[in-house]
């Protein structure tokens, strides 16, 4: 078997990531002729097919998922050796790739700008996701760290927490519950609710706890922003469940007396089980421990 080339694993992981040769040669900056020829190519190389055409979509066959993960392993030990030799190297420049999930954009974007004050000369990239779109990456090794809510079990990662997340409950100024004391949970039930989209951390810790007090979301809304549930809320739409975390400082919100509420989480640093952080991961991960709980104080209840 002739060995297949790093240029053509790359060219196979673009395919299986956009789901077709022409999105994947426009990413690539090639022609789709060239992408098809290197991958015509390395089926030759491998002697199996790698992907199957039904209809107008790509799929990969048994021997393209096993190729592709041999891939993703590949890229990940050459970022490992990219981190060891920036190790080898020290801290000076560098660089550092970041996703949290859109909930904790609020505060992230504090700890970098006072990171970089301490480490100016380490190139950032900031990315702001789903928590779908986050585990992806985490997968395919294209971040080095992520913050978010609890990750799920099985999917290799390492998380370490580093700050409190309580959720509560907000609804509009004028809504019929503001200012209440105490309100009780299976009040709360029914009222309309503005949740984030299935599978979100918020969305799943909400629907647990309903369901573990006997009680059932009443969903009228789906928003994959904390910022669309706000807005929907203030207009009295329903009420919501956002992080303390985000900006409720506005006369037109107010956070709720609920039983039950805050809901207790953490957020929490995530990483690929195994990977080796670069020398500026590294001071990343020991300045979210140390200042975050400073820099990233609760907002103020409205």
């Amino acid at each position: 078997m002739v060995r297949p080339t790093l240029r053509q694993l790359d060219i196979l992981e673009a395919v299986a990531r956009c789901g077709n040769f022409s999105r994947a040669s426009a990413e690539l900056h090639l022609t789709q002729p060239a992408v098809s020829m290197q991958i015509k190519q390395l089926e030759r190389a491998l002697g199996l097919p790698l992907f199957e055409h039904i209809g107008k979509s790509t799929h990969l066959t048994a021997a393209g998922k096993e190729t592709l993960e041999t891939c993703r392993a590949i890229n990940r030990e050459l970022v490992n050796l990219e981190h060891t030799l920036a190790g080898l190297q020290g801290l000076k420049g560098g660089t550092l790739t970041v996703s949290v999930v859109s909930t904790a954009s609020y505060f992230t974007a504090k700890l970098i700008a006072l990171f970089r004050q301490a480490h100016p000369d380490v190139r950032i990239s900031l990315n702001a996701v789903n928590r779908e779109m986050l585990l992806r990456q985490l997968a395919e090794n294209s971040i080095d760290l992520a913050l978010m809510g609890r990750p799920p079990e099985g999917h290799d990662l390492q998380a370490q927490p580093f700050m409190d997340n309580p959720l509560v409950v907000i609804a509009a100024s004028n809504h019929p519950l503001a200012g209440k004391r105490n309100i009780p949970l299976a009040r709360l039930a029914e009222e309309p609710f503005v949740g984030r989209e299935p599978g979100s951390g918020t969305r799943s810790a909400v629907e647990q706890f309903f369901e573990s007090n006997g009680l059932t979301l009443k969903v009228a809304m789906e928003m994959n922003k904390n910022e669309a549930i706000k807005q929907a809320v203030e207009a009295g739409l329903g009420v919501g469940v956002v992080s303390l975390h985000g900006e409720l400082a506005t006369r037109h919100l107010r956070v709720l007396d609920v039983q039950g509420f805050p809901l207790r989480r953490q957020w929490y640093l995530v990483q690929r089980q195994g990977k080796r952080l670069s020398p500026a991961a590294q001071a990343f991960v020991q300045f979210v421990l140390k200042e975050a709980g400073r820099v990233a104080p609760l907002g103020e209840p409205a």
